[in-house]
Formats: structure tokens, sequence, C-alpha cells
């Protein structure tokens, strides 16, 4: 019973998806889940095969082996329009000859919906992205971001329970980008639908999502909260794409005791077998700088670079360079002390 109502919350299943083209497996048997009402982005480097993903999940590539459900049907053979999911594509394709107004009805016009109805549809559509007295406008008199938002009032007027966007940021400036990052959010709980989300900017997927699944090599490698992915990472591939990390090799003497640097230190993990070879991850902002007699590590500061809202600097302590992030300036040539205490060290299985 239990299982069953986990599964009501579930809105899309993806089932040993593999994609091949020209003899090169782009996707590699991903299974997954996506729930009910949530943002969830797939994020990873260009070539990784999310948008391929994004592309079957909405009907426009068929996968060369594996199966999609919604909502417990296998809507594999359904073409795009029959599916109850919205594509945002990065290039927004807007009707240049119409306005914005019949840019956002198109799909209603198709369905032939009755005039009074669309209008009011339109008007509700141009509330919730921001752009109210917009109807009459020429779209190619718009701003980048209004464009974006015209595309994204025209896909969700259809009332679709999916929307797919294929990073459609790329073309703004970094402020607008920021900006409609926040929009968005605001948007996906507005309306209160599942929007599946594409993109290689680790920042937006942070910003955002309420589930990442990081992707490499057409492998989902993490699935989780923002907060999971860059604390808890799975593997050095989402501990480096995530963020900054120092990665040494080590080995858990036992359960919250773990040896890396020719030291040992305390840790929160447990669940590995003593003397297990592991991966220690560390993140620059998590190790604090002391004087060089109150520090666990000693070391001797080799480059300090300004990064407007802390310092990066690159300490040697012989057995590795570490980099640490701190609002605290220290100078090239400096003696100092690390401290870094046993929560801010994540233990990951060596692969």
């Amino acid at each position: 019973m239990e299982n069953k109502d986990i599964q009501k919350n579930y809105i899309i299943d993806l089932k040993n998806i593999s994609k091949t083209f020209d003899d090169t497996e782009v996707l590699k048997d991903i299974s997954m889940y996506i729930k009910r009402n949530e943002f969830l982005t797939l994020l990873g480097p260009s070539g990784c095969g999310k948008t391929t993903l994004l592309r079957i999940v909405g009907g426009f590539e068929e996968p060369s082996r594996g199966e999609v459900y919604f909502e417990g049907e296998n809507i594999i053979n359904l073409p795009p329009y029959k599916r109850r999911i919205n594509t945002v594509f990065q290039k927004y394709a807007l009707f240049p000859h119409m306005n914005v107004e019949d840019n956002i009805a198109f799909g209603l016009h198709i369905k032939k919906i009755d005039k009074k109805l669309i209008k009011k549809k339109v008007s509700e559509m141009l509330e919730l992205v921001n752009l109210k007295g917009f109807e009459k406008r020429s779209v190619d008199s718009l701003s980048g971001g209004q464009q974006q938002r015209i595309a994204i009032a025209r896909a969700l007027i259809n009332e679709p329970e999916v929307l797919l966007l294929d990073e459609p940021l790329g073309a703004l400036d970094l402020k607008l980008r920021k900006g409609m990052q926040l929009e968005l959010k605001k948007i996906q709980q507005k309306v209160g639908i599942t929007f599946i989300y594409v993109t290689h900017d680790q920042e937006e997927a942070l910003t955002m999502s309420d589930t990442i699944a990081v992707m490499n090599e057409g492998r989902v490698q993490q699935i989780g909260s923002p907060v999971d992915i860059y604390n808890e990472p799975k593997n050095a591939f989402v501990a480096n794409f995530i963020g900054e990390s120092n990665i040494l090799e080590g080995k858990m003497i036992r359960d919250c005791l773990v040896v890396f640097h020719n030291t040992h230190f305390e840790c929160v993990d447990g669940g590995f077998d003593e003397q297990e070879s592991i991966d220690v991850v560390v993140r620059p902002e998590d190790i604090q700088i002391v004087s060089q007699e109150e520090g666990m590590l000693k070391g001797t500061v080799e480059s300090v670079t300004f990064k407007g809202v802390h310092y990066e600097m690159l300490v040697n302590t012989g057995e590795f360079l570490w980099t640490i992030h701190s609002t605290a300036m220290s100078y090239i040539g400096q003696v100092v002390g690390l401290i870094i205490t046993p929560a801010d060290i994540h233990i990951m299985k060596r692969r």
C-alpha cells in the first residue's frame, strides 16, 4: 500500500532508457522518476545526453531501448502533441509575423477555443509572466528576456502537466539570467506543475531546483536536493562539477575516523569497511585558516586571488595543494595553520 502511495507521487517514470546515434551510445540505461509539481534539473557538461533525455520525454526523440511512463501509462509511441507536456526551446521559436497575443494564443486557436476565453487566458498568462499590457506588441520589439517570458506563456496557456525547458536562459546576459532564474522558480510555484529544466550551469541548478540529476557520459551520476548534491557528492565527477573541491585519497580506519594527508581526522561518515580505500572531499569554504600553532595541518600560502565576496588562496602543505576560500586575506609566503571540522569532511567510495 505504501509503495502505491509513493508511485502516485510520480508523474514520469523513465525505465532503462538508452539511445544510440551512429554507433555512439549517448544515453546508457537510465532509470529515474520525476515527482509531481517539482522543479527537476538535468545538469551536466555539453554532450552528456541531458538534452537527448529531455527530447525523449517530450516525444521528439525515440529511445533505442527503454520506456517512458506518464502517470503509469507507457507513452513511448505517443506523439508530442498528444502528450500532456509542453516544451520551451533555447531558441524561443516565436512567430515574427504575429503579435504577442497571437503568439501566446496560437495553440488555443488551433483547438478552436472560444475567442473571449482565449483573450481571458492570454491576459492571465501575461500577468503571470509580468508582461501585462503587451498584447499588441510585435515580438521583434521585445528584449531577449521578454521573448523568453512570451515563450513560457505560450507553453503554459495549454495547461500542460509538465513543462520542459531546454537551456532557455542561455542567450541572456548574466544579470538578466540571474533575474530570470528567480522568475522561473516563482512561475513554477504559482502554476504548480512539474518543470524539467536542462542546463550546464551549476549555479543555475542550485538556485532553482528542488531536485538535481547530475549527468555525465550518458549516465546519471547522482540525484538529490541541491543541498545533498553539494554537501554529499557521490563521486569525484559530481564533487568537481558542482562547485570547487579538494579531493584526496584516504582510508577509513573505522566509522567516523579517516586518515588522509598522513593525518587522522574524525568525520561523521560510516558504513565503510575498516581500512577501505576512499576519496575525501573538503570544500574550499569549509577550511579555516588559523595560526600555524593552532592548525591541524600547516602550509605556505602560494597564491591569493580576490574574487569579490572572498579571497581564493592556494596553500601548499607539502602533501597537497589546498584551495581555500576565506573572507580574510593571508599573504603569499605566509605560513598558516588549517582546521577542518568533522562535519566538513565528506567520504566517497573510490571508483
